[in-house]
């Protein structure tokens, strides 16, 4: 999918165009860390295959439910969006597995959301979860910021540290 095609979706869903510029940022921040570890892996010679394209329209799309809800439930809404759009399987998974650093399903019941595991699971999934975390509004920030902030909301130590181990994850694999 190309990035107008991607803009014009998030337009015709209804998405404010504070969402369109957020999605803007995360999908450039996110293509920036998805090309520093292609690059890096090629300089290590390791295997690591990352799809740049995918990691781009998926930042571009990740937040497409917010035109439904701004809660929690925006990454289940975005999903149905993409499912009634044709989207990807992996772009559909993006966009569901994006929240937080990824929701077990026992806490995803908890929340409210449908009995479901909204882990990140490939590398893509968790670029681009981790462009968001790290993305306000357009700004980007640190991981020190992000953890300060969930402390200061009083999340729950074991939630902040799937936010840590997430950014150690990615920053492993950059140069």
């Amino acid at each position: 999918m190309k990035e107008k095609d991607a803009i014009d979706l998030l337009r015709k869903s209804g998405c404010s165009s504070d969402v369109i510029e957020h999605c803007l940022a995360v999908a450039a921040y996110a293509r920036e860390i998805a090309v520093d570890i292609r690059n890096c892996a090629v300089e290590k010679k390791t295997q690591v295959k990352i799809d740049i394209d995918l990691v781009y329209t998926g930042g571009l799309l990740h937040d497409i439910g917010r035109s439904r809800t701004h809660g929690i439930s925006h990454a289940v809404e975005g999903a149905k969006i993409a499912i009634e759009n044709g989207l990807d399987e992996k772009l559909i998974n993006i966009i569901e597995r994006h929240i937080g650093a990824g929701i077990p399903e026992e806490e995803a019941v908890a929340l409210g959301l449908p009995a479901k595991d909204y882990m990140p699971l490939t590398l893509e999934e968790k670029v681009v979860t981790h462009a968001d975390n790290l993305i306000s509004g357009t700004k980007i920030g640190n991981i020190d910021e992000l953890v300060a902030g969930l402390r200061k909301k009083q999340f729950d130590e074991k939630i902040i540290r799937r936010f840590i181990e997430l950014n150690k994850e990615i920053c492993a694999m950059r140069c």
